[in-house]
């Protein structure tokens, strides 16, 4: 049939997922960190995403689509209920690059989500970005992860021991299809956080590009070795 519906402009879309959370019928969906719409028949053509975009990227169009169905739309949102996750939900967050004087500690990560497993390749907080590849265990170790090595960077965390993969596939897809300014791998002393340092080495190599990068080594009692 032939109705109202949204158009969602990829080239306009920052990634910031606010129109994907301001659609109640969970017509919008993260792909490979761009907004789109999944659904024909969840969307009821209201437009509810429309003031959420901060980009001006949803608009109404008419078109052929399918009619809008509620009754999917309520059963999507009872399996949401019991298995959504927002692990998967790519997200952008603003800091300020100052170090503020407060007693409350500010979290300065800039994005999600932050695993290696689950982050998209290709996301537009990548675009000149100073990338931060960092073991589990380092936020815990080392008291000030967060002012002296997260602030200004993207941060990317994962434990090659507990996930069992080689991350430098990932790693190389990340820094071959996106401008990364600059590398920065922080593990601990510990023999298993070699593996995230040699996959970090492989993915530049793999690269073809010439970035700057350093490893920094965390020891066991938290200090920089």
């Amino acid at each position: 049939m032939i109705r109202k519906i949204i158009h969602i402009d990829q080239e306009k879309c920052n990634g910031c997922g606010a129109c994907a959370k301001a659609c109640h019928e969970g017509a919008i969906g993260m792909v490979n960190g761009k907004a789109q719409l999944l659904r024909d028949d969840y969307c009821d053509g209201l437009g509810d995403c429309l003031p959420a975009c901060p980009t001006g990227a949803i608009t109404f169009v008419v078109r052929e689509a399918l009619p809008y169905d509620e009754k999917a739309v309520l059963a999507n949102k009872n399996k949401q209920r019991h298995v959504g996750c927002m692990g998967h939900q790519a997200r952008r967050f603003e800091r300020s690059p100052h170090v503020e004087q407060s007693y409350k500690p500010t979290s300065q990560l800039l994005q999600w989500p932050c695993q290696i497993k689950l982050v998209p390749t290709n996301a537009p907080y990548f675009d000149n970005a100073k990338l931060l590849i960092a073991a589990d265990c380092t936020a815990y170790a080392y008291a000030n992860m967060h002012q002296e090595f997260m602030r200004g960077k993207i941060t990317l965390i994962g434990c090659p021991k507990l996930d069992g993969v080689d991350y430098s596939e990932k790693l190389t897809e990340i820094i071959k299809n996106n401008n990364i300014e600059s590398v920065t791998v922080v593990r601990m002393e510990v023999p298993c956080c070699g593996g995230l340092e040699m996959a970090a080495k492989k993915a530049l190599q793999n690269s073809g590009k010439f970035i700057p990068w350093q490893i920094v080594t965390i020891s066991i009692d938290g200090n920089i070795i």
